[in-house]
C-alpha cells in the first residue's frame, strides 16, 4: 500500500497541504508497494510523458502527491497487467478525461490452497505479450535469452518476474548497455539468490507448515533487502544524489 507523507519528513513534504516532495522522497513512498522502483525508473517514465513534476529554480524535481498517485497506477498497471508505456499513458489521460480504465480483469488464482495441497501455478505471459511489455522486438529477446537474462520456464512461456527484467534490460539498454554489458549483473543476482536460499533452506524442510510458510516471507524480504543495498552500494560508488 502506498504510504501517505507526512509533514516534515524528507527534504521535501507532502501533507495535508499537498506539499512537494524530492524524487528521493517519492521512492521511499513507493518502496513498499513496488520494493523493485528506482530513481532510473522514475527518471525514465518521465522522460516517456508518463508524469510531469515540477523544477525549483535550481533544476530539482517536486513531485505534488498527484504526481505520486499517478507514479504508482502506472507501476500496478505494468505490475498487474503487462501493459505497454503508450496504452498505460493513453489510458491515464482518458481517465483524467472522465473516462473509465479499460483494462483487462486480472486471471482469477482463487484463495490460498488448503494445507497440504499443491501451490497454485505461477502465472506466465506469452512470447508476444512479454514483447509488448517490454515495447521490444523478437530479436532484442532472442539476444537476451543468448546471454542468460531471460529464460522460458518448463512448459513454455515467462513468469511474471520476466516482464520486470524485460523492462529493466529495454531501459538500461537506452543508454547504450548492451546484454553482453549485463552478464555481470546476471552473475550476481544468482549468487544473491544463491546466498538467500542458503538462509531459507532450513525452514522449508521443517516438518511445520506455518515453518515452511515464514521461509517463503523470509525470502521475500531478504531479496527486497538485498535489492535495497545493491542499489545503495552503487549509488555509492557513484556519488549518486537522491534528487
Amino acid at each position: 500500500m502506498l504510504r501517505t507523507p507526512t509533514s516534515g519528513a524528507g527534504n521535501g513534504t507532502a501533507g495535508s497541504a499537498g506539499r512537494l516532495v524530492s524524487i528521493g522522497t517519492v521512492l521511499n513512498l513507493l518502496r513498499d508497494e513496488f520494493p523493485e522502483v528506482t530513481i532510473s525508473k522514475i527518471r525514465f517514465l518521465e522522460a516517456e510523458g508518463l508524469v510531469e513534476p515540477s523544477r525549483t529554480p535550481s533544476g530539482y524535481r517536486k513531485f505534488s502527491p498527484g504526481d505520486v498517485e499517478r507514479l504508482a497506477r502506472i507501476l500496478r498497471l505494468q505490475r498487474d497487467h503487462y501493459l505497454p508505456l503508450k496504452v498505460i499513458r493513453e489510458q491515464l489521460d482518458g481517465q483524467a478525461a472522465g473516462e473509465p480504465l479499460r483494462i483487462p480483469a486480472p486471471s482469477p488464482h482463487g484463495d490460498a490452497a488448503a494445507e497440504g495441497a499443491e501451490r497454485p501455478t505461477v502465472a506466465r505471459v506469452g512470447r508476444a505479450e512479454l514483447l509488448a511489455a517490454a515495447e521490444v522486438d523478437e530479436a532484442q529477446l532472442v539476444e537476451w535469452e543468448s546471454y542468460g537474462l531471460l529464460a522460458e520456464v518448463p512448459g513454455g512461456g515467462f513468469d511474471a518476474q520476466a516482464v520486470t527484467v524485460a523492462r529493466l534490460v529495454a531501459d538500461l539498454g537506452r543508454f547504450g548497455l548492451e546484454p553482453r554489458h549485463l552478464r555481470a549483473m546476471k552473475a550476481a543476482a544468482d549468487r544473491e539468490a544463491g546466498l538467500v536460499e542458503q538462509v531459507v533452506a532450513p525452514l522449508r524442510r521443517h516438518r511445520n507448515p506455518q515453518t515452511r510458510a515464514h521461509a517463503e516471507a523470509t525470502m521475500k524480504e531478504l531479496a527486497g533487502l538485498s535489492v535495497r543495498l545493491h542499489e545503495a552500494l552503487v549509488q555509492t560508488a557513484l556519488g549518486v544524489r537522491l534528487n
